[in-house]
């Protein structure tokens, strides 16, 4: 890959042979030069699930309960976002479908786009509708062939991608007038993360390319939201995980330690909610957001009902995963 000019900013890590800047031009952290889509895509099919994530549906299904109770807040954000009845809902890169399972049975009408194979056949498996392939230009219409949707979720997809403008662009091509958007990312370069590196000899793990592309922060994810015409109503962080990291629970490269600390963490947010404490822990979210802590940003935007102005262009085979 040869320097791309039109990405410059300082650099703040070198890793795996990549180098990740502070992007002047795109207001987030990204990997420059960015790879093409056609470097990257034959990760996700089929290696993304059996070597990157072997366990990933597995333990989806073994922490039902907690899923539930995340699919419903991102639902509910959904909904009260759109401020209309339930219509067309799309997941794109709907990885095992429970998601659009719990969607279903609230009354929406449900489609997913995921390129993982494993991924597809259990999404299929509950009797849902699933296009396996990359969400992109060419890919598109055929979604819309029903007509636009009234909501999108779009979840751990931005960092994979080599033009998340774009695809946000896509995405709102995909909505109708007023339609909903939430987006999930991880919250890397938080400071969490930079304590645990200063006290605990850590390096820093989140940088990961090339499956982790893009490091977005709350601002920078508004940021880059808005510049694409959104209108964005609320901003969440998920449960900050990594402050386990600094109570003595070194997780990192530990898989059997990193699943109690998640168990913990379960187990904190569903009794929360069994004790009738649901509003107390979603405002809890949104003030980690304020303070730039937690461990996944959560976005939800509106498309303004006055056609926004196209400030970007989808790349024909950008690539998007769960």
């Amino acid at each position: 890959m040869s320097p791309d000019p039109t990405h410059t900013g300082p650099v703040r890590h070198r890793k795996n042979g990549f180098v990740v800047i502070a992007c002047d031009t795109c207001g987030f952290v990204h990997v420059a030069p960015v790879p093409t889509a056609q470097e990257l895509e034959h990760l996700y099919h089929h290696a993304y699930y059996t070597t990157e994530k072997p366990t990933y549906i597995e333990r989806y299904r073994e922490d039902q309960a907690w899923w539930d109770l995340v699919n419903d807040d991102r639902l509910d954000d959904l909904e009260k976002a759109h401020g209309a009845t339930m219509g067309r809902l799309l997941d794109v890169g709907s990885g095992p479908g429970l998601l659009l399972e719990r969607a279903r049975g609230r009354g929406w009408d449900v489609v997913g786009i995921e390129p993982s194979s494993q991924a597809v056949a259990h999404s299929r498996s509950l009797g849902l509708t699933i296009v396996e392939d990359f969400l992109d230009a060419h890919t598109a219409p055929a979604l819309t062939a029903s007509g636009r949707f009234q909501a999108i979720h779009c979840s751990f997809v931005l960092e994979h991608l080599p033009d998340p403008a774009g695809m946000l662009s896509l995405l709102s091509d995909l909505l109708v007038p007023d339609g909903a958007l939430l987006l999930a990312v991880p919250n890397d370069e938080n400071p969490i993360q930079y304590a645990a590196v200063a006290t605990q000899g850590l390096q820093p793990w989140w940088i990961a390319p090339p499956h982790h592309l893009n490091y977005f922060t709350p601002t920078s994810l508004q940021g880059l939201v808005e510049r694409v015409g959104f209108e964005v109503v609320d901003i969440q962080t998920s449960f900050p995980i990594d402050q386990f990291l600094l109570m003595g629970d070194s997780y990192v490269g530990n898989d059997a330690l990193g699943r109690q600390v998640h168990k913990r963490r379960m187990a904190f947010e569903l009794a929360m909610k069994a004790a009738g404490q649901n509003d107390a822990r979603r405002e809890l979210q949104r003030a980690q957001a304020r303070a730039g802590i937690g461990r996944e940003v959560v976005i939800v935007a509106r498309k303004p009902s006055a056609p926004a102005i196209n400030l970007t262009s989808i790349s024909d085979n950008n690539t998007a995963t769960q």
